[in-house]
């Protein structure tokens, strides 16, 4: 698959470097596509990984990965190539700048936001619930994290979900894309236990069934 990754932080530049590693064709958006820690990044993900402008990543694939601060997700995405019929993985939590709460509480989402502002796009929300050090190890002694998801469309989440099945996840799926709001409330429990609790990022969700 042709993955876009928009954003060459901690998350973007973890699950970039692993869908690379497995085969996968990764082009990183950046706004300094040509700075010494981008390149770098790129050499680690495979000799099919490169590195541009967000317009050129996003119209050179069929995924695109929201690894963005919130704030510039929509300007970035405008000056993008069409979005039509685009994966949208939107990875975001839209916090308060301290961390201790979600800039829209329980009545939307980021990822409904997005999915509004570009209809045409398949907006799936996930791997927000998850840290970067779970992301380039999911195993944790004999169990693997959970992987939660949502989205509106069926076959863009099956997708996501295999994206996730790659790297070691167990995949849960959700339901609809108003589902996210749920999940960003469950990032913030995350957060509050990796950060204000002192548990850090070697920890992660498993959803038990029987």
């Amino acid at each position: 698959m042709k993955i876009a990754i928009l954003g060459t932080g901690a998350v973007g530049s973890s699950l970039g470097r692993r869908w690379g590693q497995a085969g996968h064709v990764v082009f990183y958006g950046a706004l300094e596509p040509d700075a010494p820690d981008v390149m770098e990044l790129v050499e680690q993900t495979g000799q099919s990984a490169k590195a541009g402008r967000c317009r050129d990543a996003v119209a050179g694939s069929d995924i695109v990965l929201l690894a963005l601060p919130w704030e510039q997700v929509r300007s970035v995405l405008e000056s993008a190539a069409d979005l039509k019929e685009k994966i949208l993985i939107d990875c975001i939590n839209p916090m308060l700048s301290d961390l201790t709460d979600l800039q829209f509480g329980f009545d939307t989402s980021a990822a409904e936001q997005i999915a509004a502002w570009f209809p045409e796009s398949h907006v799936v929300k996930a791997f927000n619930v998850l840290s970067s050090a779970a992301m380039q190890n999911a195993g944790f002694g004999s169990a693997s994290a959970s992987l939660f998801y949502c989205g509106a469309d069926g076959e863009a989440k099956s997708v996501v979900r295999t994206l996730g099945e790659e790297l070691g996840f167990e995949p849960v799926d959700c339901g609809p894309l108003r589902a996210a709001r749920w999940l960003e409330s469950m990032a913030m429990l995350y957060i509050h236990l990796a950060v204000f609790e002192g548990w850090g990022g070697d920890c992660a969700f498993k959803m038990l069934k029987r």
